[in-house]
């Protein structure tokens, strides 16, 4: 029975004893949330072997009576969504309810989770003639291990439970140790509508993680995080050829046309740039703007920025929070400070008060910067954006495709068609024109190069959890 839980019902329920787990502490201001259980290799073991004996009757179960407990699921996600929000908020530093918040994550959490439950997934006729009859069945994988990030904690947590359960999986997830509570918390929620044993949540450290990887019970690994670690788990799951999907990092580029307007797309260009304190995957982290727009646009996006507050996620007037950790923020500092130094112009922030609580970054603008500062060619992860002037488009397609990643990217311009044109030209796995990093579950989402492999949402990312399996006649 699906019960609404408050947020100290949501830590009884998912935190360790006092003085036992480790320490979780609020980002915006150091206070202890709590103590995260830690779960040993062990715990991993019987963790597997509970889903791969759940497994077998999940699997068993047609595809309605799966999207049927899904949306049951879905449902106590959102008796619960405020709880869940304020343990996100207090846990990842995201803002409550103003802007792409923590009540904006839960609520994704419900959308995925219907979104997936709602897609029609039948065998596919490939030959029905005089010579015989071929179908192309999707079969489940086996037992999915779930390694998540800590940007989005619950909702990427969603993208890869949701579809391995449709598809008649199960599934053990770690969440990153910065943000554990918050996927034990919603993983405890969903259970209420769940079979026992379909879904299980062990937080621990990078060993659980390379566990999980090496486990020979563990039939396919998604990740969402670094390129460096996804090059591990591809190397530790090549023993046993277990099936993954790689959401790794990007560097997203966006390239405004000469025929944009400053003003219509200032705000779209920030929040591209900004959503989530810049801590997303496939936020706009480095902007070429046409010479005969620059300094235009510079002005329209400080005048966006400056509107923007920024504090404790608590508190209802802020729309940014700080920076999840300590060394995510010591990132974001030595590449500001590297473009401070390569001779780049600050326009806005750059000037963080170390005197104040929590890892809070200002939002920080940088214009008349370098293409190979390290500010542009390497992933800040956080609040400071690059703005590059260019005066031939060719040269800035060819800055947008120079990197070894290719997550998202965006074009900017009222001519929708001479955008879909350089679009087609960029070399990422989404692009967006007059707006970035807008997912959709119905759209399939990931990247190219080094930005991972294989594909979440929508019909094709419900395949990437199954086996095609095909039966002739």
């Amino acid at each position: 029975m699906t019960e609404t839980l408050t947020y100290a019902d949501l830590l009884a329920a998912v935190a360790a004893p006092e003085g036992a787990g480790a320490e979780i502490k609020d980002p915006a201001t150091g206070e202890l949330i709590g103590h995260a259980p830690q779960s040993t290799t062990a715990d991993l073991d019987a963790a597997v072997e509970r889903a791969r004996t759940a497994q077998r009757d999940w699997a068993k179960l047609p595809h309605a009576e799966r999207s049927a407990a899904l949306n049951r699921a879905a449902d106590a996600i959102e008796a619960s969504a405020e709880a869940l929000a304020e343990l996100l908020s207090r846990e990842q530093g995201k803002p409550v309810k103003n802007g792409p918040n923590a009540a904006f994550e839960v609520g994704g959490c419900v959308a995925w989770t219907r979104a997936t439950a709602a897609f029609e997934i039948e065998p596919e006729v490939l030959v029905d003639d005089e010579s015989g009859r071929a179908e192309l069945h999707w079969a489940p994988i086996g037992v999915v291990g779930g390694i998540g990030p800590w940007n989005w904690p619950m909702m990427i947590s969603v993208w890869q439970i949701a579809p391995a359960l449709r598809m008649g999986n199960t599934v053990v997830l770690k969440p990153s140790e910065y943000t554990p509570l918050s996927v034990l918390a919603l993983a405890h929620v969903m259970n209420q509508a769940l079979p026992e044993g379909v879904l299980q949540v062990l937080a621990g450290d990078g060993e659980l993680g390379r566990a999980f990887t090496a486990h020979g019970g563990i039939d396919k690994i998604t990740f969402t995080g670094s390129t460096a670690t996804g090059k591990a788990i591809m190397k530790g799951a090549a023993d046993d050829l277990k099936r993954i999907t790689l959401e790794l990092g990007g560097n997203d580029a966006g390239i405004v046309l000469d025929d944009a307007d400053p003003k219509a797309i200032a705000e779209g260009l920030f929040w591209g740039a900004f959503i989530n304190t810049g801590q997303t995957c496939a936020a706009l982290k480095r902007l070429y703007v046409s010479d005969a727009l620059y300094d235009a646009v510079c002005e329209e996006l400080v005048a966006v920025a400056r509107a923007m507050p920024m504090g404790n996620g608590l508190e209802e007037q802020n729309v940014l929070g700080p920076l999840q950790n300590k060394a995510q923020y010591d990132i974001v500092a030595r590449l500001v400070q590297a473009a401070k130094d390569g001779g780049a112009r600050v326009l806005l922030g750059g000037d963080p008060d170390g005197s104040a609580p929590g890892y809070f970054y200002p939002t920080t603008l940088v214009a008349d910067i370098d293409n190979d500062n390290p500010l542009v060619a390497e992933e800040q992860f956080g609040p400071a954006l690059p703005i590059v002037r260019y005066t031939d488009l060719e040269q800035a397609i060819a800055w947008a495709n120079g990197l070894e990643v290719g997550l998202g990217a965006s074009v900017w311009s009222p001519d929708v068609e001479r955008a879909k044109e350089v679009a087609l030209r960029l070399e990422a796995g989404s692009v967006w024109i007059n707006k970035h990093g807008a997912i959709d579950p119905r759209v399939p989402f990931g990247g190219v190069k080094q930005s991972g492999m294989g594909r979440e949402f929508g019909e094709l990312g419900l395949k990437e959890m199954a086996e095609a399996k095909s039966i002739s006649v």
